[in-house]
């Protein structure tokens, strides 16, 4: 996990919590899930038939400026969710790195350009692309300003919030890419595997109370996830309420405490996995204070999804919604 997977919204003790756990992304596999992104390969899924890029083109970049890509030859998305739309729409083997959060098995043998979650302009800068891009969290600014002074092509997405930005986002990529009729193609095959998905979630059944905890043992972060932690609109899409956030928590995330869980009241929790094994699995969580008081803490009723594509909002969230379907859903729950 990183700024981006949670919309920018974490603060510098997460990101200190993620260096110390060695965090990039979710390489450690999540519970069992017959639909699940945990349960299938680590890998992206390719367009069948991709499209070469016709170029030059000139793109609007989030940042306010004009971005003209004269090619694609030696591309870097500086996040994980930027490279997986760029390998499934068959253009990975032009991309020269990766940012740590693209674990994926395609992208795991390319060079990392970020420290801890800070992207290292000279790193970038070494590997000669042609193309970069760039979340609107990406940072640190000077790093992104450094790579765009040396001349490089430089495109900034927005940083995805919600389900709603899977398109765009898509659409943002290709385009600049000069592949746009490709990122239709993505756009449509992803809107269709996601109201699939959407179709399996039982028409009576209640709708469970989930509350989405990040929590990193090793560095004692414990926090609980609001409105604006990034986890409402899949939880929202696979027919849930996001517990904290219907508690009346507005912003991203608060400390756990025996007080906010117990006005949160979940069903179920939400976790990555790599959180969860850091705090020594379902017996470990259940011991945060105040957990073992809630009716999911009781009946230590857990979901756990692959830290490397949770909160991507691309090309296999599909998959994330699927395990959260199956999780919440499945035979015994």
């Amino acid at each position: 996990m990183r700024r981006t997977r949670l919309a920018g919204a974490l603060t510098a003790v997460i990101a200190l919590a993620l260096t110390a756990t060695g965090c990039g992304g979710g390489d450690t596999p999540a519970a069992p899930s017959a639909a699940g992104a945990a349960a299938a390969p680590d890998r992206v899924e390719p367009l069948p038939s991709p499209a070469s890029p016709r170029l030059p083109v000139t793109v609007a970049s989030a940042d306010g400026r004009r971005v003209t890509v004269d090619s694609a030859e030696r591309i870097v998305p500086l996040s994980g969710s930027l490279s997986e739309i760029v390998f499934t729409l068959g253009l990975g083997d032009r991309v020269v790195a990766r940012d740590v959060t693209a674990t994926f098995e395609q992208a795991a043998d390319l060079p990392v350009v970020t420290r801890a979650h800070d992207v290292s302009a000279e790193s970038v800068l070494s590997l000669r692309p042609t193309l970069v891009l760039a979340e609107s969290t990406t940072g640190p600014a000077e790093a992104v300003a450094q790579i765009r002074d040396a001349g490089v092509p430089l495109v900034v997405v927005p940083a995805a919030k919600d389900l709603d930005d899977v398109g765009t986002r898509i659409d943002d990529v290709a385009a600049a890419l000069g592949v746009p009729a490709s990122g239709t193609a993505l756009r449509e095959r992803t809107a269709e595997r996601l109201a699939a998905v959407r179709e399996k979630i039982p028409a009576h059944a209640d709708r469970p109370r989930v509350a989405f905890l990040y929590v990193r043992g090793s560095a004692a972060v414990y926090l609980l996830g609001g409105a604006e932690s990034g986890a409402s609109s899949l939880l929202e899409a696979a027919g849930a309420v996001d517990a904290g956030k219907e508690s009346g928590l507005e912003k991203d995330f608060t400390p756990i405490t025996s007080e906010a869980l117990a006005a949160a009241a979940p069903d179920a929790i939400l976790v990555m996995s790599k959180g969860l094994e850091s705090v020594g699995g379902v017996d470990g969580l259940v011991k945060i204070p105040g957990v073992a008081e809630t009716p999911a803490g009781a009946a230590r009723r857990v979901v756990s999804v692959d830290d490397g594509v949770l909160l991507n909002y691309g090309p296999r969230t599909d998959r994330v919604l699927a395990s959260l379907v199956d999780q919440l859903y499945g035979e015994g729950k």
